[in-house]
C-alpha cells in the first residue's frame, strides 16, 4: 500500500535550528497518510519520508521507530480534540447543564469529523507490545487525561448547581465518556442503523445523573 502513496519533491535541507520544523512536517505527513488511507499500517518510516521528501534515515534524528511517530500523531489528535472542545465551551455560556451538553455534542462531532484519527486515538492497533518498541507505558498512560479532566470539571459544575446527583464524579465521568465513545464508535461502524432521535441527549442525561430540567 505504501508504494502507491504520492511522494513529495525532495526537501531542501533544513538550516541549523530548523529541526523542530522537520519534526512537525513528519508528524503532519503521518496524519495525512492516516486520513487518506484509514490504516495506521500505511504510516511507515518509508512512506512518511517519501511524503515529506527526505531520506528515511533522516527520520531517526526525531523518531527512533514507527510507533513513536504514531504516538506523536495520537498526541496531536488529542490536542486537536481539546482545542475543539474548548472552542465549543467558549460559546456555551455559564449554565452548567448547557455546558455539559455542548461538551458532549462537540466530542461526538469531533469523532464524526475525523473518523480515522479518532479510531487511532482509542484503537491502539498502532501500539505493539511493550518491549518491541522504544515506547514505554509512561508514554501512553496520560493520553486523554486533559479531556477527561475537562469532562469531570463540567460534571462537578453540574453537581454544585444542583443539576446532577452524581456522588462519585471520577467514576461517573468515565461512565459518561464510555457512553460517548461507544456511541461515536457505533455511529461510524453501523452506518445503516436508524438511531432513535435524541439518543445522545438521553444517554448524557442518564450517565451524568442529571436532574429533570425546569
Amino acid at each position: 500500500m505504501a508504494d502507491n502513496i504520492t511522494s513529495s519533491p525532495a526537501r531542501v535541507r533544513n538550516r541549523r535550528g530548523e529541526g523542530a520544523r522537520l519534526r512537525d512536517d513528519i508528524v503532519a505527513a503521518a496524519v495525512e497518510l492516516l486520513d487518506e488511507t484509514g490504516d495506521e499500517k500505511a504510516v511507515t518510516l518509508r512512506s512518511v519520508a517519501r511524503r515529506v521528501g527526505i531520506a528515511a534515515p533522516s527520520i531517526y534524528r526525531h523518531f527512533p521507530d514507527q510507533p513513536t511517530i504514531m504516538l506523536a500523531v495520537v498526541q496531536r489528535a488529542f490536542a486537536e480534540l481539546e482545542e475543539h472542545l474548548s472552542a465549543a465551551l467558549a460559546g456555551a455560556g455559564d449554565e452548567p447543564r448547557d455546558r455539559l451538553f455542548v461538551f458532549c455534542r462537540a466530542y461526538l462531532d469531533f469523532a464524526e469529523l475525523h473518523p480515522e484519527r479518532y479510531r487511532t486515538m482509542f484503537g491502539g492497533l498502532w501500539m505493539p507490545a511493550l518491549g518491541e518498541t522504544t515506547l514505554t507505558e509512561a508514554d501512553v498512560a496520560t493520553l486523554g487525561d486533559a479531556t477527561m479532566g475537562m469532562l469531570t470539571e463540567i460534571m462537578q459544575e453540574c453537581v454544585r448547581a444542583g443539576e446532577s446527583t452524581s456522588t462519585d464524579l471520577s467514576v461517573d465521568a468515565v461512565a459518561l465518556w464510555l457512553g460517548l465513545h461507544g456511541l461515536a464508535h457505533q455511529r461510524a461502524s453501523t452506518v445503516a442503523f436508524r438511531w432513535p432521535p435524541g439518543i445522545a441527549d438521553r444517554m448524557i442525561t442518564t450517565l451524568a445523573h442529571l436532574t429533570d430540567a425546569t
